[in-house]
C-alpha cells in the first residue's frame, strides 16, 4: 500500500475514532454532571448554558464551529495544511456526533462522572493527536506554540481552562466548577502522559561496528550523535559507546534501523528529564 495513501487512512480512522468518543464522553459524562470540559468545547457548552440561563437557546455544535474557524483561518499557514484540514474534519466530525448521541446517565456519583470522563476525554483528543490530528481549538494554539519551543505546554493550557471554569463556577455554582477543574486536570494529565511528541529519549548504543551504525544513523535520522571508544570488561575487546538524543516517537524506528546494521548491538533507552541546547523537531504533517 502507497505510504501517503496509508497515513491518510489512519488519519481518517484516528479522527472518526476520536470525535465519536469525545461526543459520547460529553454526553454520557459531562451533561448529565453538569461538569464543563475545557479549551473551545468547553467554552461551546459555557456559551449554550448562559444562553439558556437567559431564556434563549444556542447550540453547543454551532458555537463550537464558530469559535473554531477564525483560529483554522489564522493557523492555516502557520501549521501543516493537511494538519488542520483533518483537525477541522474532528471538530465538524464531533458536532455532527453531538447531535446523534443521546444524553444518558452512566454514573450517578459526580465523581466517578469526572474520574472516567476526564480520562475518556483525554484518551480522545490523545487519539486524534496520534494521527496527526487535533480536536481542534486551544490544541492548534498548544501545537503550534510547542513545534516552535520543542515543549508541551498543557500546563498552561489547563492554567486557562481552569481560569475558564472559575468563571463558570461564579455563574452556575462553585462546586460544579471544582468537579470541572478536577475533570480537566484528569483530561489534560491523560493527554500528558500519553502523548510523547515532545518527550525526549537518550540512547546509548553499545557496538564494535562505530562507522557502519553512525553512518546509518545519520542517513536516516536528523540529530546528532557522539561516539566514545572503550574495552569491553568482558570480552576485552574495543566497542564504542555512542549517545544520542532523540524524540520518543522515533526511538522504535531508530533500533529497527540499527539492528539491521549490527544485530549485536545494544541500545539502552533512558528518559531525558531536561536537556538544553539545539534540538531538531519534526514538523507537523
Amino acid at each position: 500500500m502507497n505510504i501517503k495513501l496509508k497515513k491518510n487512512i489512519i488519519t481518517i480512522g484516528s479522527v472518526i475514532l476520536s470525535s465519536f468518543i469525545m461526543a459520547l464522553a460529553t454526553t454520557t459524562f459531562i451533561r448529565p454532571a453538569e461538569l464543563l470540559s475545557g479549551g473551545f468545547m468547553g467554552i461551546a457548552i459555557l456559551i449554550d448554558m448562559i444562553v439558556e440561563l437567559l431564556g434563549g437557546s444556542f447550540s453547543a455544535s454551532l458555537a463550537l464551529l464558530c469559535l473554531n474557524i477564525p483560529v483554522v483561518i489564522l493557523c492555516y499557514k502557520r501549521i501543516s495544511p493537511r494538519f488542520v484540514t483533518y483537525s477541522l474534519m474532528q471538530v465538524f466530525l464531533t458536532s455532527f456526533f453531538l447531535l446523534i448521541v443521546p444524553t444518558f446517565t452512566f454514573f450517578d456519583e459526580k465523581i466517578l462522572n469526572v474520574i472516567f470522563g476526564g480520562f475518556i476525554f483525554g484518551i480522545a483528543i490523545t487519539i486524534a493527536l496520534k494521527g496527526n490530528a487535533s480536536s481542534g481549538g486551544t490544541d492548534f494554539i498548544a501545537l503550534y506554540v510547542s513545534n516552535k519551543s520543542g515543549k508541551e505546554i498543557w500546563t498552561q493550557v489547563f492554567v486557562f481552562n481552569a481560569l475558564m471554569l472559575c468563571l463558570f463556577g461564579y455563574l452556575f455554582g462553585y462546586e460544579n466548577a471544582g468537579y470541572s477543574i478536577l475533570f480537566q486536570f484528569m483530561s489534560t494529565k491523560t493527554v500528558s502522559n500519553f502523548h510523547t511528541r515532545y518527550k525526549r529519549i537518550m540512547l546509548q548504543i553499545f557496538t564494535k561496528e562505530k562507522d557502519k551504525v553512525i553512518q546509518a544513523y545519520c542517513d536516516n535520522f536528523h540529530h546528532g550523535i557522539t561516539s566514545m571508544d572503550g574495552i569491553g570488561g568482558y570480552s576485552k575487546k574495543p566497542v564504542s559507546m555512542l549517545t544520542a538524543i532523540v524524540a520518543s516517537y522515533e526511538v522504535d524506528d531508530i533500533i529497527e534501523k540499527l539492528r539491521e546494521t549490527d544485530p549485536q548491538i545494544i541500545i539502552n533507552a533512558t528518559k531525558s528529564e531536561k536537556y538544553v541546547g539545539r534540538f531538531y523537531t519534526a514538523p507537523i504533517e
